[in-house]
């Protein structure tokens, strides 16, 4: 048997689950779930878990969920970075099923993640992706997780890199740029990109000066968010794309490459930024920030 790897311990996470979902469903729901996992506890097979795993919108419904302050603080305590907020009770359910796959056996356990994410609907393969900061074996899922940044579909992707701390937590680099790449290329709020500073590159910024250098050939407007990757690694080599954006970008764009200028030592992003005083004032006052710029860019 090969070493198990967890992110959560997973009864207190089968509980935590299980409390909200008691609090959602109605009593046919609940009943079907106590059979279907009864099942599972007794004599375990695929074909049940299968049923049971695709089932849950005909049985439970997919009810839009509340969640209070004290529960995603809980969230929070389980694992580091999870939260559930979002979820409706087809995600919860799924996930709660999701949790009762044998585990023991590593490669075994990847592969049969694998093998659903290849026959599951858009909205399995959702619910799989959304609950990855709870599965065991983690580092083994890391090959599933990239196939499916490859995904077009919006709801699939964002499960994958939006409020999700996997990413940032078992994705190498290489993965991890794609995945931010594509967000920005889809569209996708990037500040809703778990711990996404901290996995800022000098090769990621690379790649976004140069997505943007396309899009303004094709003469179409940038995320102004791409200069939050672009900052830390500011320099000679990219003073004329940020002073561009500050001459002939949108407002947004504008207060983010000033951001980046002042998020950043090199003397030339100082001097643009002394060059817009009013800007600066209102970055020292917190008035502008990525959160902000984010917020603001995507609604």
């Amino acid at each position: 048997m090969q070493a198990t790897t967890y992110q959560t311990d997973l009864k207190q996470a089968k509980d935590f689950l299980y409390a909200i979902i008691r609090e959602s469903a109605t009593a046919e729901g609940l009943k079907w779930l106590d059979q279907q996992t009864h099942k599972l506890e007794q004599e375990w097979n695929y074909r049940t878990f299968y049923f049971s795993f695709s089932s849950v919108p005909r049985f439970l419904g997919k009810a839009t969920i509340t969640y209070s302050k004290a529960t995603l603080s809980q969230a929070r305590e389980l694992r580091s970075g999870f939260s559930p907020e979002g979820w409706d009770l087809t995600q919860l359910v799924r996930t709660y099923i999701l949790l009762y796959l044998p585990h023991n056996n590593e490669a075994e356990y990847a592969q049969t993640i694998d093998r659903m994410c290849e026959t599951a609907d858009m909205y399995e393969q959702q619910a799989i992706y959304a609950a990855l900061p709870l599965l065991p074996h983690p580092k083994a899922l890391t090959g599933r997780t990239a196939e499916g940044i490859r995904t077009n579909m919006t709801n699939v992707f964002d499960a994958i890199a939006l409020q999700n701390p996997y990413p940032a937590d078992y994705l190498d680099q290489e993965a991890w740029n794609q995945l931010l790449l594509k967000a920005v290329f889809m569209g996708r709020p990037l500040y809703k990109i778990d711990r996404a500073d901290e996995r800022a590159n000098p090769e990621l910024a690379r790649m976004l000066v140069d997505f943007a250098h396309e899009r303004w050939a094709a003469h179409r407007q940038i995320s102004p968010e791409i200069w939050r990757f672009v900052a830390p690694y500011l320099g000679e080599q990219y003073l004329s794309e940020l002073e561009k954006s500050i001459k002939d970008g949108q407002p947004l764009e504008v207060e983010a490459a000033l951001l980046a200028c002042a998020q950043n030592t090199y003397s030339g992003g100082r001097t643009l930024l002394e060059q817009h005083p009013d800007f600066r004032q209102r970055i020292q006052k917190g008035d502008i920030n990525w959160n902000s710029i984010g917020e603001r860019y995507n609604a």
